[in-house]
């Protein structure tokens, strides 16, 4: 893999398809995967989620990210050339700083058996995908892990069940997959007081050594560029770990997509990326404020102390708007507690249009070389 890495998440990519959806670039058909590969993309992110289905079989939607569905994406990477990323969610749908639902199997059980039940899953999944020859090559123990994970017993600030449950993962994967990289993952990337508590926290409970230390930054959500920049020159010699910018994402319109979900308005959430927001972010929310961003963003990061900015992952590329792809449906929000509705929240963030065709974001990307101009 590239030193640099300019990642894509692409954990819908497989239902967008399914549902219709087609991508261009400068207005001929193509292959998505291919597509970004041609515009710079070297690693792949795809989330995982421990049973996306309710008791009667109904999937969840958001992809529906099991492992078989994982195992057949990996090898579509695999034959591209792709490296790729696995990101344990450890819930049977969505986990992030605001719910971190327990497995559907694991609720009932002691919080021992819970570390227990972590190692012995972590474990199969990464024997699994060796023995299916596509071992990743980063593994995240963890997605967005702020306010722990594993809820009720690994909630934010119980480090010991927080340490517990990551350390069985990231022994697992050094056992079945000693060449993948592990990378711990917190969201609020501009919030420095944030991850200097969180991180002193766990290494001084004996949290496991780890390669990566992932950050999402989201401009509308995360505080500025100038904080960002504060947070990671001082994590980069504070803990001296190579760090990832795991999510990312700016807006490139705020033109309504409605007409391409083909839903009511009762029914979809609308964009995550709005009006309001908009006001917050110093980029307009057009084509040009978007790469812009990206420009910025990369320079940013080649620009931490050490050479420890090693490149971001930009979420949820190619989750553009159609019919039958949404965020959660009736029988997801029954397992989170969640409110709805559901549709597509990210369609005005993708690097792709509505219609599916390639936007010049993805030319700042191909064209950002990575390396240090000092």
């Amino acid at each position: 893999m590239n030193d640099w890495i300019k990642g894509m998440d692409l954990s819908s990519l497989m239902e967008v398809e399914n549902c219709g959806g087609k991508f261009y670039d400068r207005g001929r058909p193509g292959d998505p995967v291919e597509i970004l590969q041609r515009y710079g993309m070297n690693l792949v992110r795809l989330r995982l989620w421990n049973d996306p289905y309710a008791p009667n079989g109904e999937p969840y939607g958001a992809g529906s990210n099991d492992l078989p569905r994982t195992i057949q994406m990996a090898k579509r990477l695999k034959k591209a050339g792709v490296d790729w990323l696995l990101d344990f969610h450890y819930s049977d749908f969505w986990a992030d700083p605001g719910k971190q639902t327990m497995p559907k199997a694991w609720q009932g059980l002691s919080q021992e058996q819970v570390v227990r039940a972590v190692y012995d899953y972590t474990l199969s999944v990464m024997r699994t995908l060796v023995q299916e020859g596509v071992a990743p090559r980063i593994v995240a123990v963890g997605n967005e892990i702020t306010k722990g994970l594993l809820w009720p017993y690994g909630r934010y600030p119980n480090f010991d069940a927080i340490t517990a449950f990551l350390n069985a993962g990231i022994c697992a994967v050094r056992q079945a997959a000693p060449e993948a990289k592990v990378m711990l993952h917190l969201d609020n990337g501009g919030n420095n007081e944030v991850y200097r508590d969180w991180f002193d926290r766990y290494f001084a409970g004996g949290g496991a050594d780890f390669d990566y230390l992932g950050l999402s930054y989201y401009p509308f959500w995360h505080g500025s560029m100038d904080q960002l920049r504060e947070n990671m020159n001082d994590l980069a010699l504070r803990y001296r770990k190579d760090m990832i910018v795991a999510e990312t994402s700016m807006g490139y319109t705020l033109e309504d997509y409605a007409g391409f979900e083909k839903l009511t308005a009762s029914e979809r959430k609308g964009m995550a990326a709005n009006r309001r927001l908009a006001e917050s972010v110093p980029y307009p929310m057009s084509r040009e404020g978007q790469s812009l961003f990206l420009k910025d963003l990369m320079e940013l990061i080649r620009s931490v102390p050490e050479q420890r900015g090693k490149g971001f992952i930009y979420w949820e590329a190619a989750w553009i708007p159609v019919p039958g792809s949404q965020w959660a449906n009736d029988a997801a929000l029954a397992y989170t507690g969640e409110k709805g509705p559901g549709g597509n929240e990210w369609a005005n963030q993708a690097l792709f249009d509505y219609r599916g065709n390639a936007l010049p974001g993805l030319e700042t990307i191909r064209d950002f070389t990575g390396r240090s101009t000092i």
